[in-house]
């Protein structure tokens, strides 16, 4: 790096950082120094393998980040230890990543992701896994050791900070071993079985948006979607018998329902009306909705009859950060926190 003064380049002078130790909580305060977005999950992780892991983070897709400073190790044992490592992280569950969460968060995983990512969690976490060596400076033969594992596939790098100081202020500068672009050969498939939240066979998560009024939905027993492949699909899939919990976009969550029948075209829907069975389009209905046979079943209107367990109006929807959202019209629920946090409010005993 330099500065300019005036016409001259002037270099600024490299410097040792006071104490390794302050370069560890630089990036557990802020991961993105390593150049993305991460969520720091874990400090000083205590493992099965000896000596704590110095960071464990967490990426927008859900794979984990093992960061382990070489601080005064050799070649072979920075390198030995951060494989260790990694064989022990590859085989991590979900629930095992959650609990690594809670013991070093001052909140739920899902609200914690939630604030640095925009999102709640995906609902496979540890597909793919980064590890990285960080240090001020790496020796030849590290160097060597690990092009010569990314040369087989093992998603190793290695990161350098130096240090510098200027006029009383002091800077980070960062460069990777390998660049980002520079893939290593694919790795060989595993099994990701256990880390996707595991489904209760029950739960369905319905998204009731698109300027729809709720209402309706809510006094005739139905919720509905349509106007294109991606929401019919989704819609159509939803099974008889299931238990729905029904979110509008933007506002949470309003109502927990089973399902009474699979989906069926606008025009030849029924309803459970007291419990009579009740041609829908008859009702008295607030909204339009697209039926007839000017519609091809990717646009008509799809409606599923649900017999409500509890609704609430619109202005009175429930959200908490990290709660589940998703595009589909309808999907599995599998987070557990979003289950836990929905029973307790619309007081569902949980299964």
């Amino acid at each position: 790096m330099w500065r300019i003064d005036g016409d001259e380049p002037k270099p600024l002078t490299t410097s040792v950082l006071p104490a390794e130790k302050d370069l560890h909580e630089f990036l557990k305060r802020d991961p993105s120094l390593l150049g993305e977005r991460l969520l720091v999950i874990g400090s000083e992780v205590i493992t099965p393998y000896g000596p704590r892991l110095d960071l464990l983070a967490i990426d927008a897709e859900g794979n984990l980040h093992l960061l382990e400073l070489k601080r005064d190790k050799t070649p072979r044992e920075v390198v030995a230890q951060v494989l260790d490592y990694g064989s022990w992280a590859s085989t991590l569950s979900r629930d095992d990543i959650i609990d690594i969460a809670t013991k070093h968060l001052d909140q739920p995983f899902e609200a914690a992701f939630e604030d640095v990512f925009g999102t709640a969690p995906p609902d496979e976490l540890n597909g793919d896994l980064s590890l990285t060596i960080v240090a001020t400076e790496l020796d030849a033969s590290s160097e060597r050791i690990v092009n010569y594992l990314r040369d087989f596939g093992v998603p190793v790098n290695a990161v350098f900070f130096s240090y510098l100081e200027d006029d009383g202020r002091r800077y980070l500068a960062r460069s990777w071993l390998a660049a980002a672009d520079e893939d290593s050969p694919a790795t060989p498939t595993v099994s990701k079985k256990s880390k996707r939240a595991a489904w209760n066979g029950v739960d369905w998560y319905v998204s009731f948006g698109g300027g729809r009024p709720w209402e309706d939905a809510r006094t005739f027993g139905f919720v509905s979607a349509g106007g294109g492949k991606f929401y019919s699909q989704s819609i159509r899939s939803l099974p008889a018998g299931s238990r729905i919990w029904v979110c509008i976009p933007g506002a949470g969550y309003v109502a927990v329902g089973t399902t009474l029948a699979p989906a069926s075209r606008f025009e030849k829907a029924k309803v459970q009306l007291d419990g009579v069975w009740t041609d829908l389009p008859t009702q008295p209905l607030a909204g339009s909705y697209n039926a007839g046979d000017a519609f091809g079943d990717d646009d008509v209107e799809w409606v599923v009859p649900v017999d409500w367990i509890d609704t609430r109006p619109l202005s009175q929807a429930f959200w908490e950060k990290g709660m589940f959202a998703n595009q589909n019209s309808a999907c599995k629920l599998r987070q557990e926190f979003t289950l836990g946090r929905l029973a307790d409010h619309f007081d569902i005993e949980g299964e």
